[in-house]
């Protein structure tokens, strides 16, 4: 094979490597932005969705799987939480025999709960004024 026709082969597969490699990462944009439309939709839609699909995602957890972590049916009961959080907290602290990825569990559900009381907090001084 000559040097020329050597060039054009490499050519072209690096032109049709480049157009799979632009396709797979448009389809993968395209999908992202599907999934977080649905988060959004899921937790209420609008702003409010938006605000609660970004806290899932800082977070790493819902609303709903920081109350099971954390044991609270009601969301606004900062005593429960708190108390609750404390417990669980020290529980499975690593010198008492506890797990270390269960007491993250639980700084991030008390986190999470955190962010939504720290959003209503904002919604209800916009509403005051």
């Amino acid at each position: 094979m000559s040097s020329p026709q050597a060039a054009k082969y490499l050519a072209q597969i690096i032109i049709t490597g480049g157009q799979v490699v632009i396709r797979a990462f448009t389809r993968a944009l395209r999908q992202e932005f599907a999934a977080s439309q649905q988060a959004a939709q899921k937790a209420g839609g609008g702003r409010q969705g938006a605000r609660r699909a970004a806290a899932d995602s800082v977070t790493g957890m819902s609303l709903q799987e920081a109350k099971q972590i954390l044991n609270i049916s009601d969301a606004k009961d900062k005593e429960s939480i708190l108390n609750n959080y404390e417990h669980l907290f020290s529980v499975n602290d690593k010198s008492k025999g506890g797990s270390f990825y269960l007491q993250s569990k639980v700084v991030r559900a008390k986190e999470r709960f955190e962010m939504d009381m720290k959003d209503s907090d904002k919604k209800t001084v916009k509403e005051e004024t």
